[in-house]
């Protein structure tokens, strides 16, 4: 039952639902929307691609990535897609609050364990203004009391956008993009991201994680795409 606080903000602060239109109170989403999103299915635990069972797909066992693990909160199709658009193009802020609440059940593993979004290279940073997987690890990190860091991994190649290339030539085009300038001896680091495709970009992220201590790398997304494209 919600409590006088919560009713006035309702009233004071009404908001129409980012989908439907309709009144969704002091949320993004409303209810109806909010329970239609489309979950992720059972999906291979190393690159969150949906398989039948959960087991682990054929792509990862011909060719682990050098991730360890990746789970997904929903599925990128409508109207995840144009919530993930809305952030990242419109500049819709509050997107990445929401996005955050939608992964924080996808708890982190147990021991010493550090929190690193997705780097975004400067010119890209600078044209943006704003970096979307840190705005969703900032209240990530405060939910689950995790360090956060944001200064000690950078993109120093901005490469072509992914979303441009056949899935066949995102590794090459990935390849040194990232510069780490801390040690994770010995930790685990959950990495934060919108949207993974291929996982080339997270595989990349993770090699260099890797190169610098950290003993294992997980990954934490918003939303997985249905099927590599």
């Amino acid at each position: 039952m919600r409590d006088a606080s919560g009713l006035l903000a309702e009233k004071l602060l009404p908001n129409d639902c980012f989908v439907c239109g309709h009144r969704a109170g002091p949320g993004l989403v409303c209810t109806t929307c909010l329970d239609a999103l489309p979950h992720q299915l059972p999906s291979c635990p190393v690159c969150a691609i949906p398989v039948d069972g959960g087991l682990i797909c054929g792509r990862c066992q011909r060719q682990a990535p050098a991730f360890d693990a990746t789970f997904a909160a929903l599925s990128y199709v409508f109207p995840v897609d144009r919530l993930v658009r809305a952030l990242k193009y419109r500049h819709r802020l509050a997107v990445s609050g929401f996005f955050a609440q939608a992964l924080q059940p996808l708890s982190p593993p147990e021991g010493e364990v550090v929190i690193v979004p997705m780097p975004l290279h400067f010119n890209r940073l600078r044209q943006r203004g704003f970096n979307q997987a840190a705005e969703i690890a900032r209240p990530l990190a405060r939910a689950w009391e995790l360090p956060l860091e944001l200064d000690g991994v950078c993109r120093v190649r901005d490469t072509a956008a992914q979303a441009s290339l056949p899935w066949t030539e995102r590794r090459v085009n990935m390849r040194g993009a990232f510069r780490c300038d801390v040690s994770f001896r010995g930790k685990t680091v959950v990495v934060i991201d919108d949207v993974m495709t291929t996982g080339a970009t997270l595989d990349e992220l993770a090699r260099t994680l890797k190169s610098h201590g950290a003993a294992r790398v997980e990954n934490r997304v918003v939303a997985r795409t249905p099927l590599p494209v």
